[in-house]
């Protein structure tokens, strides 16, 4: 949905794992940017995406190396302020006439760096470090990730900030507004990283013209002009993607949408009830509730394999959601909350798949074997954007705020054989949990928290009797948008309350544990 009104700032991708981090640094301060991977951006490209000011990711090639990825020369011509990060800064000098050596991991004899360094200004200033050096001694803590090093500046370049180990940590020639950083400000072991790129984009000449009301009439003109008259059906899962989207479009083309929600019997307790009221009584959207249930649960009955059990419920969601999307007479469009995220990761730096930790089931395949055409009206935003768009639309915050919600349920919280019995006792221990983490005001420092049902049984003694029931794991972990995440420090206090309600008001669990696995290692679902 790229729209030339907005001034937008490209963000050319090298490979970097925090390049994402640019771009949310970015969108924080209202500045619409693109992550493109190098070898997409062409002079063509430039030309048609007229960036307003350009940043060079970091990323984890050897510009000493035959054939590292390289911007197209013609970015420099532009006339727009450029900024290097990292890998960006060598390409940058590379390039311009300067010189890098490589270090140890690149065949070469210099001393990587990896961890925090503080960088030290020099005599002279320059705009982009415009209230950044804020410490008594006027040193400033960053994080460094790096083999190779910057040994010659090119032509119209000068020193303003060094480290021990970084005599060219912070470069610039300001004639041509070109900057150039060895450290990464946009990761949060920079504590005043954001400062720089604030900086950056006022020398660019940004307005912050990126809101969620522009975005909302924006987005709606679109759909209107891409739907026209046809009509559109959309999954919906009670989550808060598809439910901003399905608001959205129908805020856009009305009774033209029908959402299609598919209850697998694998929700938490009371939420396909919430779902359907909120969205036939509060928004009047056509709504399909499909009861499937049975059909997942009898599928999935002794089933253990985590794969496996996905698997089985992608399969299922997709022939249910089919069916149902049948009969919906002259359907053209399947809208879908496709996040920025998942946009960037389908174009990935490396052109190929991710590593697969853990599959997962949408309406993939869909579109081309129903003949549909996507519409994705939330492909440009991050998680915390959509949330914003929503407060935009009028959703309550209760549902705005809520924790993500996989799509395969508490399938993937049961770890082990499913059975109704468990699923059941699951969600009562979920709702116990959470009734707890509310109580506290607790739910929005959360990023998810959720209980898990083990598949092992425990003795217990209960009223003077022997008990054998269920084990059960909580978690609650804090996050920015999933990809990393560390458990929430409860005090002890929370955690006995909570052991002891759950025990007294869930029959068949008999002991309460705390999963305080950060990811990675682990990941945020057990399954």
């Amino acid at each position: 949905m790229t729209d030339a009104s907005h001034d937008r700032l490209l963000i050319i991708d090298f490979g970097s794992q925090v390049t994402q981090l640019i771009a949310r640094r970015l969108r924080e301060l209202n500045v619409y940017c693109e992550i493109h991977p190098f070898q997409n951006v062409t002079d063509a490209f430039l030309a048609d995406f007229a960036p307003k000011a350009v940043i060079f990711s970091g990323g984890p090639s050897s510009v000493v190396h035959e054939n590292s990825p390289r911007p197209p020369a013609s970015v420099f011509n532009l006339g727009v302020p450029i900024l290097g990060i990292c890998y960006g800064q060598q390409v940058m000098m590379q390039m311009l006439g300067g010189t890098v050596e490589g270090g140890k991991i690149s065949g070469g004899g210099g001393t990587a760096e990896f961890g925090r360094a503080f960088v030290e200004p020099t005599a002279e200033h320059i705009a982009l470090l415009d209230g950044w050096f804020q410490s008594d001694n006027d040193r400033e803590q960053v994080w460094m990730s790096h083999g190779d090093h910057v040994s010659k500046l090119a032509p119209g370049f000068q020193v303003f900030g060094t480290s021990p180990n970084a005599p060219y940590a912070i470069i610039a020639d300001p004639d041509r507004r070109f900057y150039a950083v060895q450290f990464h400000p946009e990761v949060h072991h920079t504590p005043r990283g954001g400062k720089l790129y604030e900086n950056f984009v006022k020398i660019a000449g940004f307005t912050g013209d990126w809101t969620m009301g522009a975005y909302r009439e924006q987005a709606i003109a679109e759909i209107r002009e891409k739907v026209g008259d046809r009509k559109v059906i959309c999954g919906l899962s009670g989550g808060v993607d598809s439910s901003v989207a399905a608001v959205l479009i129908h805020e856009a083309i009305g009774d033209q949408l029908t959402c299609v929600f598919v209850d697998h019997g694998l929700l938490r307790l009371g939420e396909a009830e919430e779902v359907v009221a909120m969205f036939r009584d509060n928004y009047n959207i056509p709504l399909i509730h499909a009861d499937e249930a049975e059909l997942f649960l009898g599928e999935l009955d002794g089933q253990s394999d985590p794969e496996t059990k996905r698997k089985i419920i992608g399969r299922l969601f997709i022939d249910v959601f089919q069916k149902y999307a049948l009969e919906i007479e002259g359907a053209d469009f399947l809208a879908q909350g496709t996040l920025y995220p998942d946009v960037i990761e389908s174009v990935s730096f490396s052109g190929g798949p991710s590593v697969t930790i853990k599959s997962h089931h949408n309406v993939g395949g869909l579109p081309e074997k129903m003949g549909l055409k996507l519409v994705e009206p939330l492909r440009e935003l991050f998680k915390d954007e959509v949330r914003a768009l929503g407060r935009e639309l009028g959703l309550p915050q209760s549902f705005i705020g809520r924790h993500p919600f996989p799509g395969p349920g508490l399938a993937i919280r049961c770890p082990g054989e499913i059975t109704r019995e468990k699923l059941d006792i699951l969600r009562l221990a979920d709702a116990v949990y959470i009734d707890q983490i509310r109580r506290h005001g607790l739910y929005d420092e959360i990023w998810q928290a959720f209980v898990a049902i083990l598949p092992v049984r425990a003795v217990g003694v209960m009223g003077d009797g022997r008990t054998y029931d269920y084990a059960c794991a909580l978690r609650a972990v804090t996050s920015v948008d999933g990809m990393t995440a560390d458990y929430y420090p409860f005090g002890h206090d929370f955690l006995g309350e909570t052991a002891t309600r759950i025990i007294n008001e869930v029959p068949g669990i008999n002991r309460v544990t705390y999963d305080i696995t950060s990811k990675p290692p682990g990941t945020i679902e057990w399954e």
